[in-house]
């Protein structure tokens, strides 16, 4: 079972319900009252960022990606990212983070935000917020909100509150 074929791909409309009983199995109802998921009640993930892992036709991962604003800047918001746990520690959630934060840089966006454990993210390039820059909705760990910039130097003097993109809320 090491020797396993991985392939990453555009998450397509029809993945939406085994991607939500993936997101049940690994995170059980508490994830509701996250505050990264009060945000996700009104705005729809970008499926041209978010992607699938799959083992043959076995969906064993998946990371989204949606659009948020800091203040008054847009940027996006990952998460969440999920591995089914018989399949973790292969470097899949990896495979989703570097496929999805490069095809948003190809995709002109200029910083993506997330909620999680600074030493997992920071290997691939996630760094704290400094305290007090960004606010989250709702009770969060200011130690846990982490930034990426696709573009250099594209977080100086960004700071407030993150809020959905209401230009992309859901009719």
């Amino acid at each position: 079972m090491n020797d396993l074929s991985i392939t990453i791909r555009p998450e397509a409309p029809g993945d939406a319900q085994a991607i939500e009983r993936l997101h049940e199995r690994t995170f059980g109802p508490g994830r509701f009252v996250l505050s990264a998921y009060r945000i996700r009640e009104h705005v729809d993930h970008l499926l041209d960022v978010s992607f699938t892992a799959r083992i043959g036709t076995l969906l064993v991962g998946s990371v989204r990606q949606l659009p948020v604003m800091i203040g008054e800047t847009p940027a996006l918001l990952l998460g969440p990212l999920t591995v089914e746990p018989p399949f973790r520690s292969r470097g899949i959630g990896r495979m989703l983070m570097e496929r999805a934060l490069k095809d948003a840089r190809d995709k002109g966006h200029r910083i993506v935000l997330l909620v999680g454990d600074e030493p997992y993210y920071s290997r691939v390039g996630f760094k704290l917020v400094p305290k007090g820059r960004v606010t989250m909705p709702g009770p969060v760990d200011a130690a846990r909100v982490l930034v990426f910039e696709l573009v250099d130097g594209a977080f100086e003097g960004v700071s407030g509150t993150v809020a959905p993109d209401w230009s992309k809320a859901r009719e």
